[in-house]
């Protein structure tokens, strides 16, 4: 009991009955329950074989495991550390006989589960593209993790036609994992309750072992575990639960908050400690993060404090673009390096994916090195990949690599075989697959796929036939159009999904700007802009503590580091659109909650930021500062009001009428409909931000380094509407005209 505060004393020292603990963030939770499970050995005499700790993932579980050996060696081997779904296989293998399974049944992974889903969708004859795989899955898996059978699903939805269909999916499905005697992972929960309800004998003898139960991170439990935990610790009660309600942020996944806020409720005779000191953060983060997080209503109250000095004020910053966002944001991380931290020591926390790009291509700029957790590199993303196919097969139809990548993406018909079979025919006449494809007819055997094969080649020349006109924009617009590409993750409808549309967003971001950067652009300048950024993102081999942190928020929980930069700090991003519209008023508290998160992974040093115009599908929106930046008393924070300026746009410099609207990043959008058609006006609507290069800083006769041209000299300055057109003689690329506010070079 060395080293414990009074509160962690005595959430050790409570073993009799029900107990919640509290834990705040950095109150030293793991710590309370390793403790507390060597006080139940050493100083109760409970036998280890009668002792349970649930954690939420396997690396948890193994932390907790070696925690426990330290202090008790060899004498700490007969607790059971597990997660849930472990636990589960352990019981179900000895048991399963008694629901009708044999012991050896198999773990269905995520692919496995699609193959199943395929066929049973097959079988049943539906459309796969009304009842897609995995939004099929998504559903079922709601189901169980709400303990609700095939059978309860078709009389809850009785009203429903499409629900009607699902229910005879999931009834299909069951049936085949029965026969394949395999388990998905929902499963695993769902048939140990139903195990137990069946078999009372067999609840009691674990009900008998386990006399003494502890839950970690209790506010991420759902339905299934709530009701698994609470059939377990029926007999004796002895049931310790650990999480803070501050750090619910995981209802997508089907956590369910009044699970631990409800405790008390269950188990009225429940003890309650409150872990309040934080051993992480300063005096004023912690301020900070409890005036954010006294907003919400649903919540159990309890305020962090800290022995540690109150440390700087938080930073914010109000760019002009999300553009100018990432550079300041960079600029301050190196002038902490040069401080002496490391860059190991900095993270930066956005709320979407999507975010990363531009954060990703400055910091590569930079030479800043970085790594993203819980992620993919944003050009290494299976969505961004296949764009990137397409445009590549636009501007070079010899491409065979990137013409198999998206010849059937998304699904047309048009199969392995196939493609092999073309493949072999251009081989043999010397010719590229795509001449190939154009003359699918001549080629033997290939008579069912013609139809196919030609509504493809057709839809890639109808696209080719504009490439000359100068619209990129356009050009991408058109792609996701006719192939429906997002139309079809629209239909799978799950959160997945919806990362993925707007990763693509982000990328027509990447278009609209690079057109707006360069008057004359061509398919393959960007093409070759972007091989470039991703090729600088995968180069290199440096020392994992020397990187910059990149990460979602969600992502984020549970980690710490001294420097902390949140940015995006915007209404309708964070929080985000979704939740502000929504009729569930947790949904804006999670999104509350979330934000606490992100503010209590700091150390010493929080930046916040955010930009008053952001690009969004291609559209450039006005964005309010986030009602919770709003939130924070102005004593804690440090927001310089010089920083803050408002945006302008240009008049008229050629490519259209330019466009500002009020930002909305979820409704009233083409990449949240199912249209499949992103732009009515594809090329137009456009916004151009000003105040990038100081106007003056250059003069006829500079020389000049451009981040893609590299060195030259500034041959002339001319005025253009509201802003300066320059134009720059290049060594590698010769002249370019280039709007002065948009350049992003640097005078030699």
């Amino acid at each position: 009991m060395n080293g414990l505060n009074d509160k962690q004393s005595e959430a050790c020292c409570y073993t009799d009955g029900p107990l919640l603990i509290l834990a705040g963030a950095g109150s030293g939770k793991t710590r309370v329950i390793t403790h507390r499970i060597a006080y139940l050995m050493e100083k109760c005499k409970v036998n280890p074989y009668n002792i349970l700790a649930i954690t939420f993932t396997n690396k948890a579980a193994k932390e907790m495991r070696e925690r426990v050996k330290k202090i008790l060696g060899e004498d700490a081997i007969g607790v059971w550390v597990s997660t849930f779904h472990s636990m589960c296989v352990r019981i179900l293998r000895k048991h399963i006989e008694c629901i009708g399974g044999t012991k050896d049944f198999s773990i269905y992974d995520t692919d496995e589960q699609k193959v199943v889903m395929k066929e049973t969708i097959k079988y049943l004859n539906l459309d796969p593209k009304l009842y897609q795989e995995k939004a099929m899955l998504a559903a079922i898996s709601k189901a169980k993790e709400n303990y609700i059978s095939p059978d309860d699903y078709e009389r809850e939805n009785a009203a429903s036609f499409r629900d009607q269909q699902i229910a005879k999916i999931y009834r299909e499905y069951q049936r085949r994992l029965r026969i394949s005697n395999a388990l998905d992972f929902d499963d695993l929960i769902y048939q140990t309750i139903f195990l137990f309800e069946t078999n009372p004998d067999v609840l009691a003898e674990y009900q008998e072992r386990f006399k003494h139960i502890m839950v970690d991170e209790y506010q991420d439990t759902n339905h299934t575990q709530f009701v698994l935990v609470k059939q377990l610790a029926a007999k004796y009660r002895n049931l310790c639960v650990v999480g803070d309600d501050d750090q619910s942020i995981y209802k997508f996944r089907g956590a369910n908050i009044y699970n631990i806020l409800n405790f008390e409720e269950e188990y009225p005779d429940a003890m309650v400690v409150k872990l309040e000191q934080n051993y992480r953060s300063t005096a004023n983060i912690l301020n900070t993060a409890n005036a954010v997080i006294a907003n919400n209503e649903g919540r159990k109250d309890k305020t962090l404090w800290t022995d540690k000095e109150d440390g700087e004020k938080i930073t914010f910053t109000k760019y002009n673009d999300e553009y100018r966002e990432a550079e300041g944001t960079v600029s301050k991380i190196k002038s902490v390096k040069r401080m002496g931290v490391s860059y190991g020591s900095m993270a930066i926390l956005y709320r979407t994916n999507a975010q990363s790009r531009v954060l990703e291509e400055k910091l590569i700029y930079e030479n800043v090195p970085y790594k993203l957790v819980g992620g993919t590199n944003f050009y290494a993303r299976k969505e961004i990949r296949d764009i990137v196919a397409y445009l590549k097969v636009l501007a070079n139809p010899s491409d065979a690599n990137a013409l198999k990548r998206i010849i059937n993406v998304p699904r047309r018909g048009i199969g392995d075989t196939t493609v092999a079979k073309v493949s072999e025919f251009a081989d043999n006449n010397g010719m590229s697959v795509y001449d190939a494809l154009l003359d699918i007819a001549e080629i033997p055997g290939m008579s069912r796929s013609v139809d196919k094969i030609n509504k493809f080649t057709d839809m890639m020349e109808s696209i080719r036939s504009r490439i000359g006109e100068g619209f990129l924009e356009a050009i991408f617009d058109e792609i996701i159009e006719k192939t429906g590409y997002i139309e079809e993750l629209n239909a799978e409808g799950t959160d997945e999904a919806k990362a993925r549309i707007e990763n693509i967003g982000e990328l027509k971001n990447k278009v609209v700007i690079f057109e707006e950067q360069h008057k004359e652009a061509t398919l393959t300048e960007l093409l070759e802009e972007i091989a470039l950024v991703a090729d600088a993102d995968e180069a290199g081999d440096v020392d994992e503590s020397e990187k910059v942190t990149l990460m979602t928020l969600h992502s984020a929980k549970g980690l710490e580091f001294p420097y902390v930069f949140m940015v995006g700090m915007e209404d309708r991003l964070f929080p985000s659109g979704m939740s502000i519209d929504s009729e569930d008023p947790d949904a804006l508290e999670e999104e509350r909650r979330l934000c606490y998160v992100g503010i209590t992974r700091a150390m010493e040093k929080l930046y916040m930021s955010a930009a008053s115009q952001r690009m969004v599908r291609g559209t450039t929106c006005m964005s309010d500062v986030s009602r919770f930046v709003k939130e924070i008393p102005k004593h804690y924070l440090d927001s310089d009001d010089t920083f803050v300026s408002k945006p302008k746009i240009f008049s008229n410099v050629g490519y259209g009428r330019p466009k500002m609207v009020q930002n909305d990043y979820s409704k009233n959008n083409p990449y949240t409909k199912l249209t499949g058609n992103p732009s009515a006006n594809p090329g137009f609507g456009k916004a151009f931000p000003m105040g990038g290069a100081d106007t003056d800083s250059y003069s006829a006769g500079d020389t000049v380094k451009h981040i893609k041209f590299g060195k030259g000299v500034v041959k002339s300055i001319t005025p253009a509407g509201n802003d300066k057109e320059i134009i720059v003689d290049f060594e590698r690329v010769g002249e370019k005209r280039m709007f002065m506010s948009l350049v992003k070079m640097k005078k030699i």
